[in-house]
């Protein structure tokens, strides 16, 4: 089982890094298959859409056929396939092909790791487990910015993502190999997923989880690298350097959310501090949004450490879902936490193609306030959520 986790750990890896690579290479995408942001976002957008619309049925293939063989195949089709569609792109829909098969692949990756956490651990060391492979796996978020940077320099952007397709092919056999299923619920309980959303308590859980990734993801996946060069003029390997620092940032705050549930005896109010604290930072983001490059990328370093509560909201959720769909429970969750953070790109990407023509400034003022906003009523429905510690 240790084995199979350091695996799945390693694909999730891949998975953090596909969805925050294109960050840095907006100037090379755009001289040589002529995508623009708006391109980019939309394509970004497809990976975070396609990801959370697999989510049911990974759920499904979670509980019937077990991680292995969920994780793997996926995995090898979508990572594999997607990667090698993108190094031979040519046109931004080509970009958009490629990115929505590797949102089909990346999808099983965490959810089969937290399927075995829920299945094999104690529901108490859920969230503590959660964050861990969270935090371990977010080294992805750091290769895609500066090393992804200078292997773009050195080898190309099209010899480096021929690499990643070899490499997921390579962890996707691994996943086969080394994961070992967990023993199947006994007494054969089926359900569906219908019977979680009657659950009362979820629909104060779900809107947080629906916006606390968003902002994060969409700084992190895109908008930090437009942003820093079309308001203060960075350059590649400077725009990789910031995005190294929100990584860093983002492992840190994930590390720091795992234990603080057992140590503060609650999961609600961790929550809700952490995501009401990142609604101010994008606040403070517009207000000083073309003033000092340094106080911005700071800004965009707290944003990334508080939008870490991802696990512990899906610890909260699990605390009230039945052994026999945990499966599915954990896939609902990453449903609309994914596909919260797909709707906000694709709409941030319409923001960013109506207000352009106003100025960059403004762009950037319009984009980033819609995501306080939207973290911030999240949050306040999340207020009515009841608590649980398992």
């Amino acid at each position: 089982m240790q084995a199979g986790l350091i695996i799945l750990c390693l694909a999730y890896v891949l998975s953090q890094f596909f969805r925050a690579f294109l960050a840095v290479l907006t100037s090379v995408l755009a001289r040589d298959t002529g995508a623009a942001p708006d391109d980019l976002a939309a394509a970004s957008g497809l990976w975070f859409l396609t990801f959370a619309a697999m989510q049911l049925p990974v759920g499904w293939a979670l509980d019937r056929f077990g991680p292995k063989r969920t994780a793997s195949v996926l995995l090898l089709l979508g990572g594999g396939g997607g990667a090698a569609i993108f190094a031979l792109a040519t046109t931004p829909f080509h970009i958009k092909i490629a990115m929505l098969l590797i949102g089909v692949g990346c999808s099983p990756v965490l959810m089969a790791s937290y399927y075995i956490f829920a299945r094999e651990y104690p529901p108490a060391r859920f969230a503590i487990l959660a964050a861990f492979m969270l935090g371990v796996g977010s080294v992805g978020n750091l290769v895609a910015s500066y090393p992804m940077a200078l292997a773009v320099e050195l080898i190309g952007w099209r010899g480096s993502l021929v690499g990643l397709s070899a490499i997921s092919v390579a962890v996707a056999a691994g996943i086969f190999v080394l994961v070992r299923d967990p023993v199947a619920v006994p007494g054969g309980v089926k359900g569906s997923v219908l019977e979680l959303l009657k659950l009362p308590v979820m629909w104060a859980i779900l809107p947080m989880m629906l916006v606390n990734y968003a902002p994060a993801a969409a700084l992190r996946g895109l908008w930090i690298g437009p942003y820093l060069s079309d308001v203060f003029g960075l350059g590649t390997a400077q725009v990789g350097q910031a995005t190294l620092v929100m990584g860093v940032a983002m492992i840190a705050g994930t590390f720091t959310y795992g234990p603080l549930d057992r140590l503060l005896r609650t999961r609600k109010w961790v929550v809700f501090g952490g995501n009401f604290a990142a609604a101010i930072a994008l606040g403070l983001l517009v207000a000083i949004i073309d003033k000092s490059v340094v106080l911005s990328v700071a800004l965009i370093a707290l944003i990334g450490f508080l939008g870490g509560s991802f696990p512990v909201i899906i610890a909260h959720g699990r605390s009230f879902f039945p052994p026999h769909l945990v499966g599915r429970g954990v896939t609902l969750m990453n449903l609309f936490g994914i596909g919260g953070a797909g709707l906000a790109q694709f709409a941030s990407g319409r923001i960013h193609q109506q207000m352009a023509p106003d100025g960059a400034t403004q762009a950037y003022v319009a984009i980033f306030g819609f995501f306080g906003l939207m973290l911030l009523v999240g949050t306040l429905a999340y207020l009515f959520s009841r608590d649980s510690m398992d």
